[in-house]
């Protein structure tokens, strides 16, 4: 091929030339693998350029759309929208964006329940709108549905819906107009926690407004309760929320923690419930009357009857409109003590304490006396209907009837035990001796007389009791050491001494011999509790003490580990004053109490440990007292005041009145003729010289709990297969029944 030998083309090709020398001498030192994955761009034979496999040919774009029939297309946008957005992520369950964070949701506000599942429980329903309202109506403030949680609704019964629904009704203003208090006064065992806790849980979560209705709540309880409502939160709302449970710890620790919790703001609070038991509460008031809480919950709220003391002044100086009071004995001694606590939750719907002593109280009491005429039991029972309408606004009280449908049958024995010889003689001596018997005969009380009757009452428990008395000789129990068996020592327990102890003696031996069942015996008095361990070490049982001396943390442990199945102690050992109130020892069914106290409520809520939710077996209740002495004298009170607080709480209207206040005042006698002095009192009309007669169906008669007890001078009424063998062990006590067969049907 002939080339132009022209200048300008001479440069042209050796320009050409120098650049592919330069492109050959980078090929070359370049690597061998670099090399191969380079494919020169050349034409194939065919003339074609080089493309690659790996990219698929572009289509032309055109500006004209493709044609299709309106079928066609609508088929096509259908087949899009019928596949959902998936989050690109494996096994991705969560949501789907409904909820974008920092966007406000459009449309009508909605509850954080569905009200119309099958089973909600409704507390709170919007009015029902026209169609016009409903148009006008300005959807950011329209109110919603209040739902419990099916968490809680699902395990209330229907007496506790009942009764969440007027708690909530109650704090909220809905019962009474400007009052945001009341009293839940069911009886032990009928789940006034649940219920509480069901009402906590409602306002710190939702409310018509469709926000929460209170950001904190306060639960005050007794020192051995602090643990259990603890448990009882967790349990029911597992780790739905935080509780802070003080229960111990230096005073500069818990200022820094009740701080915190008053300081706390907002929706989202870490901590919004505080559980603290009244003796720190009152030590610690300050810290918490620096602030607000939404609610504040009194466990055990009769421990505010007396208006006068620290622990109510303090309380009621906390700044919180909305007070619930929980008691299952809201009347205790008198109606003055009511009045405190109706006062505490809804101050001024009774009037002042002097306006309601005047107007409600002495009346009433006059037309409960059995002496009183004719016009005053009817202005006494004016006054009472008028009392309870006001009350029953703010207060609900439903007995422990309800438990028979879903618990074993409960029989409550009241024993009377004769005095052995030695107690009879120590009895005589000292009512002939000591001098504030005639005292308090004169109505005159001083430290003595009651001095006296602490002294009756630990005789008529054990002559040991008062042994030291008898060695110093004080007043009363002079020589009285003479009439101890010679050699007699304190050292080791003598059961054949006491009528009482040699009857607890038996029950606890036939129990142990002829049952797995587990026992708790009850006593106002340590030293009785001293005598009950040397009694257990004596027949080798296994037991646990727990009295004001055990730590709150530790009473927990050994409850739990009492009411555990696998748990080798046979006897629950348990102070009434430390101990008595809330706690649940449903590991044992059977009960001794082995002494009265002079207020019944203390005794109810002793004897309420055993008979409650999650009992398996039959429970029997003993109440030991000596016949004739000053214990039946103090149970006789109990029955006035147990008459008093049924007519007021239970509006129980025929109530007998079956004492005078002046035979009240017999104390220190002795009768040591009767089998007892308080059934000879009852007038019973249930007993045929001396025998029990089941009363007709009806049995109109029998109007108070008293005058259903059973009598039996012998063994033939006793339906206890423990008591009846303890019978033929040893003849030496009379017997009383009330029992709870008769409402499941039980001939």
């Amino acid at each position: 091929q002939r080339r132009s030998q022209a200048p300008s083309q001479l440069a042209k090709r050796k320009a050409g030339e120098e650049e592919e020398e330069e492109e050959e001498e980078e090929r070359r030192l370049q690597p061998a693998a670099s090399r191969k994955r380079q494919k020169p761009i050349s034409e194939t034979e065919s003339g074609e350029c080089y493309r690659s496999p790996f990219r698929k040919p572009l289509a032309q774009l055109t500006n004209r759309p493709q044609c299709l029939d309106s079928s066609q297309h609508e088929a096509f946008i259908r087949s899009i929208l019928s596949k959902p957005f998936k989050v690109p992520i494996p096994n991705y369950k969560g949501p789907l964006g409904l909820r974008a964070l920092g966007i406000k949701r459009a449309g009508l506000r909605s509850p954080l329940h569905d009200p119309f599942e099958e089973g909600a429980l409704v507390l709170y329903e919007p009015p029902p709108l026209s169609a016009h309202d409903q148009l006008k109506i300005d959807k950011d403030k329209a109110p919603v549905h209040v739902v419990v949680d099916p968490v809680l609704s699902r395990v209330l019964r229907p007496h506790q819906r009942e009764g969440v629904k007027f708690l909530w009704d109650c704090v909220t203003s809905r019962r009474i107009p400007g009052s945001h208090g009341c009293i839940m006064a069911d009886e032990m065992g009928l789940g006034k926690t649940l219920q509480c806790i069901t009402l906590m849980w409602t306002l710190l979560r939702q409310s018509p407004d469709c926000k929460p209705e209170i950001d904190k709540a306060m639960v005050v309880s007794p020192s051995s309760l602090v643990r259990n409502w603890y448990n009882e939160v967790e349990k029911w709302l597992g780790g739905r929320i935080q509780p802070l449970a003080i229960d111990g710890g230096s005073k500069e620790e818990i200022d820094r923690k009740l701080v915190g919790f008053m300081n706390q703001r907002g929706l989202r609070v870490p901590s919004p419930i505080l559980i603290i038991s009244y003796e720190t509460f009152r030590l610690h008031a300050e810290a918490l009357q620096k602030g607000s809480v939404g609610l504040v919950i009194c466990d055990e709220g009769h421990r505010l009857k007396n208006s006068e003391n620290q622990t109510y002044q303090a309380l009621n100086s906390l700044n919180t409109p909305r007070r619930v009071l929980i008691s299952g004995t809201p009347i205790q001694n008198d109606l003055l003590e009511y009045f405190s606590l109706v006062h505490f939750v809804n101050s001024g719907i009774l009037g002042t304490a002097q306006e309601f002593k005047r107007h409600f109280e002495i009346p009433i009491l006059k037309g409960r006396d059995a002496d009183a005429s004719e016009a005053e039991r009817h202005k006494g029972e004016e006054r009472l209907k008028e009392l309870i309408s006001i009350v029953n606004r703010c207060l609900i009280r439903r007995t422990s009837d309800i438990l028979s449908k879903y618990l074993p049958v409960k029989i409550e024995q009241v024993v009377c035990c004769r005095l052995t010889p030695l107690q009879t003689e120590l009895y005589k001596n000292f009512l002939k001796q000591a001098k504030p018997v005639e005292e308090l005969k004169e109505g005159k009380i001083n430290v003595s007389s009651l001095s006296s009757i602490t002294s009756l009452k630990k005789l008529c428990n054990h002559p040991a009791l008062i042994y030291d008395k008898c060695v110093e000789e004080e007043e009363g129990f002079v020589g009285a050491q003479d009439l101890f068996p010679a050699g007699y020592s304190t050292k080791s327990v003598e059961p054949q001494l006491s009528g009482k102890m040699l009857v607890l003696d038996y029950i606890l031996a036939v129990t142990k011999s002829t049952s797995n069942d587990k026992v708790v015996l009850v006593s106002n008095y340590t030293q009785t509790l001293d005598l009950f361990e040397k009694l257990c070490r004596n027949r080798r049982y296994l037991y646990v003490r727990l009295d004001g001396t055990m730590s709150i943390k530790k009473r927990a442990k050994i409850v739990e580990r009492f009411n555990s199945p696998s748990s080798p102690e046979f006897i629950f050992m348990l102070s009434s004053k430390a101990g008595g109130c809330g706690l649940n020892l449903i590991g044992a069914n059977r009960l001794v109490m082995f002494d009265p106290d002079w207020n019944p409520a203390n005794d109810e809520q002793a004897m309420a440990r055993v008979w409650r939710d999650g009992q398996k077996k039959m429970c029997y209740i003993y109440r030991l007292l000596s016949t004739g002495t000053i214990e039946e004298k103090i149970f006789q009170r109990q029955t006035h005041k147990k008459a008093l607080s049924s007519c007021v709480v239970d509006e129980e209207q025929d109530v007998e009145r079956h004492f005078s206040l002046g035979e009240l005042k017999e104390l220190f006698t002795l009768n040591e003729t009767t089998t007892s002095d308080t059934h000879d009192k009852l007038r019973c009309r249930r007993c045929v010289n001396g025998h029990q007669v089941r009363p007709p169906a009806d049995a109109s008669d029998c109007t108070s709990d008293l005058s259903q007890w059973q009598h039996c001078a012998d063994k033939r009424g006793l339906r206890d297969a423990v008591l009846r063998a303890a019978w033929d062990a040893a003849v030496t006590f009379t017997f009383h029944q009330h029992s709870h067969e008769e409402q499941r049907g039980i001939p």
